[in-house]
């Protein structure tokens, strides 16, 4: 069985973004970047069902030359080999969807992982409009997951609660963080890591249908104001929240 896990390549949430000079891309001064947090448990649950029913995983990340960094967490965590799709252009979600979509369909995989979103553009679609393209089963924001032959079983969480559902073979995951606890990379796993393949190609093009017209930060926030220390004060606040803030 071959298992997919796409992986993004993005600013730690930790760094200090900048806009560029250009006001369209951040500025890559003092920026870390990471494995996408949500795509650690993609990879640990790509893992675990290889482990659970044998056949490979195979890690497939879209970007510039900077991600095979990220490739290379993934085989150090146990992954078999990697695929760069070689692009450094902009890309909206559809566009690598479709990039990423073709590239499944070349590995043959039934079963493919993603985190449930990334952590730089937040869109949270990448996963399930990969599955569309595939014509895939599609399960979002999962918290557990099972698989018996043809059949998957996974819990997901939906605003106030969480409900279980049931599908079959190919599928498409999105994790969430409490499916899994992802493991650290060994020693002996990063050594091995440095023998496993990363297979370089160009990513296959697609129009984008969304174009960045600008970044900006959000304003900063505006002070706070003390109104008073007692009881005094609630005529006051009461003017100000309807007055000001126009909230009453």
């Amino acid at each position: 069985m071959k298992i997919a896990v796409c992986v993004s390549h993005v600013p730690d949430t930790a760094t200090r973004i900048k806009v560029g000079d250009d006001g369209k891309t951040i500025d890559q001064t003092g920026v870390t970047y990471v494995v996408n947090p949500y795509d650690e448990f993609a990879i640990e649950e790509a893992l675990k069902t290889k482990e659970a029913l044998g056949g490979e995983v195979v890690a497939i990340s879209l970007g510039g030359d900077q991600n095979k960094e990220t490739i290379r967490k993934a085989l150090a965590m146990g992954v078999d080999s990697g695929v760069l799709l070689k692009d450094d252009s902009q890309r909206d979600s559809l566009s690598v969807a479709k990039a990423l979509a073709e590239e499944i369909k070349a590995q043959g995989a039934e079963i493919v992982f993603f985190g449930k979103q990334s952590v730089d553009y937040d869109n949270s679609i990448v996963g399930q409009l990969t599955a569309e393209l595939l014509g895939y089963n599609s399960v979002t924001v999962a918290v557990s997951l099972k698989i018996e032959g043809d059949k998957v079983v996974a819990e997901r969480e939906i605003e106030g609660g969480k409900e279980v559902v049931e599908t079959t073979l190919p599928v498409v995951i999105t994790a969430q963080k409490g499916l899994n606890e992802p493991r650290y990379a060994s020693l002996k796993g990063i050594m091995a890591a440095k023998r496993k393949t990363i297979e370089e190609k160009p990513a296959a093009e697609f129009e984008s249908k969304v174009e960045v017209i600008r970044m900006k930060k959000p304003p900063e926030k505006a002070p706070g104001k003390i109104v008073g220390t007692d009881a005094s004060a609630a005529a006051e606040l009461v003017r100000l929240l309807r007055e000001e803030a126009k909230v009453i």
